[in-house]
C-alpha cells in the first residue's frame, strides 16, 4: 500500500529530477512531512543525523595552522646582514676651508679706439695675447691727408705772422706822429686796433697747427697702459671711426678670481685673507682678497668676493675660466674618521652608526676637511661606534655582526672642502 505523503511527494508526468536536485528535494520532503505528518519510526532511524561540532572543529584547525607554522620564524633571531668592524672618531686639529666657485675675469680692462676719425687703418702692429708697454705703437691710421691739412695751418699762420708785423709796425708809426698833430686820434686807434687783430690771427692759426699736429699724432694707435692684449678689431684697410675699439687690453695682465658665496658666509672673508682656487687642469693658483662686495643679488642671494691673483709664467688661468677654489680659516679642534667610514648618499654625506643591538643608523655629518686617510667632520657624538670599512653594503636599520674594533689613530686631516 503506497503511503499518501509519498504518493503526493512523487514526480509525476515522468518528470526526472537533476543530480543536484535530488539532495534539495529529499530535504524539502523531509521538513514539510515532519511539519505536518510524523514519520514511522523506520523512516526516522535510517535518517543520518548531524554533526555541527566536526565543521568547527576543522575550522579551529584552519586558524590554528598558520599560527604553528609563523611561530618558529618569530621567534628566530633575526640574520645578520654582514661582519663588520666599528670605529669611534679622534679628535685632532684640522685647518677649516670654506669652498667656494667663480670666474676668473680681467682686474681692469682698457680699451683702445681710434681718436682721428674718418682714417683708414695702414697697419696693425700687435695681436691676441702679446704683452704689451705703455705708449706701444698698436696700429697706424693712414696720415696723408692730415699731414696736408697741417701743411695748409702752418702756411695760414705765417701768412697771420706777417700780417701782423705790418700792423704793428703801423700802430707804432702811428704812436709817434701822435704829438706832431699829423693823424686825428681816430686814425691812431685803427691802426692800433689793427694790430691787436693780427696778433689774435696769429694765436688762431698757432691753435690750428697745434690741432694738425695733435691730429698727426693720433694716427698712431697707442697702449694706455701695461697690460696684455685680450681682444683685437682692427683690420687693415678699414675707415675707422672716432672712438671705435681696436683692441681691449688686461691692465697689469692682473686676473682677478670672483668667487659666489652665499650671504651668510660673506661675513667670515675679511680682505687680505689668502686664497687658493684651483684650475680645470688642476693647476693650483694662490690668491689674496682685495674686497667683498657690498651687495647680495637678490636672485641667488649670493656676493661676490673678489680674490687678486698670482699666476706664475706657466700658469693656465684665463680670463672667463670656471674655477673652484678656497678661503683658508685658522686651524680648529675636530672629530675624524677614516675616509673609508664616510659615504657620500643622495648628495649628502653619511657614517653608519652601530646601535647596542647591532642595527645600524644612517646618520648625516658635515665634512669640515678630507685627504687620503682621514675626514675631518661634525656633527656626530665622540662615543659614536661607526662602522669602518663595508659601509656601502648596508642600508638604514640593517643587523650587522661585530667583531674587534678598529684602531682609532688621531691622524690630522689636510685641508679640504666645506
Amino acid at each position: 500500500m503506497t503511503h499518501p505523503l509519498r504518493a503526493s511527494h512523487a514526480p509525476s508526468g515522468g518528470h526526472r529530477q537533476r543530480p543536484g536536485q535530488a539532495g534539495s528535494a529529499a530535504v524539502a520532503w523531509r521538513c514539510t512531512c515532519s511539519s505536518t505528518h510524523p514519520l514511522p519510526s523506520d523512516m526516522t532511524a535510517r535518517r543520518p543525523a548531524a554533526r555541527p561540532w566536526t565543521f568547527a572543529l576543522a575550522v579551529l584547525l584552519a586558524m590554528a595552522s598558520p599560527a604553528r607554522a609563523q611561530a618558529p620564524a618569530a621567534s628566530a633571531p633575526a640574520k645578520p646582514a654582514l661582519t663588520v668592524s666599528v670605529v669611534g672618531p679622534s679628535m685632532a686639529r684640522v685647518p677649516v676651508l670654506l669652498q667656494a666657485n667663480g670666474n676668473i675675469a680681467a682686474w681692469q680692462e682698457a680699451l683702445v679706439g681710434a681718436e682721428a676719425a674718418g682714417l683708414r687703418l695702414a697697419t696693425v702692429a700687435a695681436d691676441v695675447g702679446q704683452r704689451v708697454k705703455r705708449g706701444q705703437v698698436l696700429a697706424t691710421l693712414a696720415d696723408e691727408t692730415v699731414r696736408a691739412d697741417l701743411a695748409q695751418a702752418q702756411a695760414a699762420l705765417a701768412e697771420a705772422e706777417a700780417t701782423l708785423a705790418e700792423a704793428a709796425a703801423n700802430a707804432e708809426r702811428a704812436a709817434g706822429l701822435q704829438d706832431t698833430g699829423a693823424l686825428s686820434a681816430s686814425q691812431i686807434q685803427q691802426y692800433a686796433t689793427a694790430a691787436l687783430t693780427a696778433r689774435a690771427r696769429v694765436a688762431a692759426q698757432r691753435a690750428a697747427v697745434q690741432s694738425q699736429q695733435l691730429r698727426l699724432k693720433q694716427t698712431q694707435v697707442l697702449a694706455p697702459d701695461d697690460g696684455i692684449v685680450s681682444a683685437r678689431s682692427a683690420t687693415v684697410g678699414a675707415v675707422v671711426g672716432s672712438g671705435q675699439e681696436l683692441f681691449r687690453l688686461i691692465r697689469g695682465g692682473r686676473l682677478e678670481w670672483r668667487a659666489e658665496l652665499p650671504s651668510a658666509d660673506l661675513a667670515r672673508v675679511r680682505a687680505g685673507q689668502a686664497a687658493t682656487l684651483t684650475t680645470p687642469s688642476g693647476r693650483a693658483v694662490a690668491g689674496t682678497v682685495r674686497q667683498v662686495a657690498p651687495t647680495v643679488d637678490a636672485a641667488s642671494r649670493n656676493g661676490l668676493v673678489y680674490v687678486d691673483l698670482r699666476p706664475g709664467p706657466d700658469s693656465d688661468a684665463r680670463p672667463g675660466m670656471f674655477a673652484r677654489g678656497s678661503f683658508a680659516f685658522d686651524a680648529a679642534p675636530a672629530l675624524t674618521l677614516p675616509a673609508s667610514a664616510v659615504l657620500l648618499r643622495d648628495g649628502f654625506s653619511v657614517v653608519m652608526r652601530v646601535g647596542s643591538d647591532n642595527r645600524v643608523q644612517q646618520t648625516k655629518v658635515q665634512v669640515l676637511s678630507r685627504d687620503a686617510d682621514r675626514v675631518a667632520l661634525q656633527g656626530l657624538p665622540a662615543d659614536a661606534r661607526v662602522v669602518a670599512r663595508g659601509a656601502a653594503f648596508l642600508s638604514d636599520g640593517d643587523t650587522v655582526r661585530v667583531v674587534a674594533d678598529a684602531p682609532a689613530a688621531a691622524v690630522p686631516a689636510r685641508p679640504a672642502s666645506r
